[in-house]
């Protein structure tokens, strides 16, 4: 038998034996653990007789009890397959399952929040297996808004940021009007916007448009403007032409930092996008939210705030995803 170099770690510890490579697997013992919380938990939550009644347990459980056998069988399949993403998240399954444990047992246990301020988790599934056609469609309308605000802003702040950067001119005339109106927030202007436009979703996208914009200009012009000038006397050298040192040096160097103002306009479009839903348009989940705390209904409260956090870490991942992918040539220049 061949034994591996001092110090040296292995998923899969191979040696040789009779002249055939054998395989010895490691267990993930955070996955074993997790499976056993999540089980453990839904095992509590399907016994436990609840304190008063706040919706079945059932489906709770046989949702805790479905994560958990999950785990196990991924925490089988990770001795013979790399899961290193799943690996990673491994002590986040143990705490989200005793988190979950927790809140089952101070609100539907043992009824120690007052209620309907603190719902049970068993009225949030309640909520999503009987409500999901008005959630869904106030999902979608939200989406279908922010998406188009944010277009719109994001693209007249990179043009805006590239002429400032690059045109004197540009920079003359715009910079005071960016200086003017940029530190003021998006949500000041929700009188005049609901006044100035035939509509609440119109005025909803030009503040959307707004928060987006400013940061994606001012970042767009400091990157635009603090391109290496060697980039441009190298490519003036070979015969560039300005309108070749604009979209193939100026553009390509500036876009660590355009993605830098992608990501704070986009945190900015969705706090506007839910104040002006709630302030005046008529669908969307910021109007689901007044909704339900007008009649006072707390689950359905929770699972709006719900989906709104998964819906912005959903945008912000696929926004991560699209700036590798454009700038997988820049790898070697950046820290990723």
């Amino acid at each position: 038998m061949t034994a591996p170099p001092h110090g040296t770690q292995f998923k899969r510890e191979q040696y040789v034996e009779d002249g055939k490579c054998l395989a010895r697997h490691k267990v993930w013992w955070c996955g074993v653990a997790a499976s056993v919380v999540w089980l453990v938990v839904a095992w509590f939550a399907a016994q436990w007789p609840n304190a008063e009644d706040v919706g079945p347990s059932t489906l709770l459980a046989i949702g805790m009890a479905a994560v958990g056998l999950g785990v196990s069988a991924a925490t089988v399949a990770s001795a013979f397959v790399d899961l290193p993403r799943l690996v990673r998240t491994g002590p986040w399954l143990v705490v989200l399952a005793l988190l979950l444990g927790v809140w089952e047992l101070v609100t539907a246990k043992l009824d120690l929040l007052p209620r309907p301020f603190f719902a049970t988790p068993q009225s949030l599934l309640e909520v999503f297996a009987d409500d999901w056609p008005r959630l869904a469609d106030c999902t979608l309308r939200s989406l279908v808004l922010l998406f188009t605000g944010y277009t719109a802003g994001a693209v007249l702040g990179f043009i805006s940021g590239v002429a400032i950067g690059w045109s004197r001119a540009a920079g003359y005339w715009l910079h005071p009007v960016f200086r003017f109106i940029g530190p003021l927030p998006a949500t000041a202007w929700l009188p005049l916007a609901f006044f100035a436009f035939p509509s609440s979703w119109t005025a909803g996208v030009f503040l959307i448009a707004l928060a987006s914009g400013f940061p994606v200009a001012v970042l767009t012009w400091s990157g635009v403007a603090s391109v290496n000038a060697a980039f441009y006397d190298v490519a003036r050298t070979l015969g560039a032409r300005p309108a070749f040192l604009v979209f193939k040096v100026a553009i390509p160097a500036a876009m660590p930092s355009v993605f830098v103002g992608l990501f704070m306009g986009l945190a900015g479009s969705f706090a506007v996008l839910v104040v002006a839903e709630m302030m005046g348009v008529k669908a969307g989940l910021g109007w689901y939210l007044t909704w339900a705390q007008g009649w006072a209904a707390y689950p359905n409260m929770y699972a709006a705030l719900f989906v709104m956090a998964l819906m912005c870490s959903t945008l912000i991942t696929l926004l991560f995803w699209l700036r590798d992918l454009l700038l997988s040539w820049q790898k070697g220049l950046l820290r990723w």
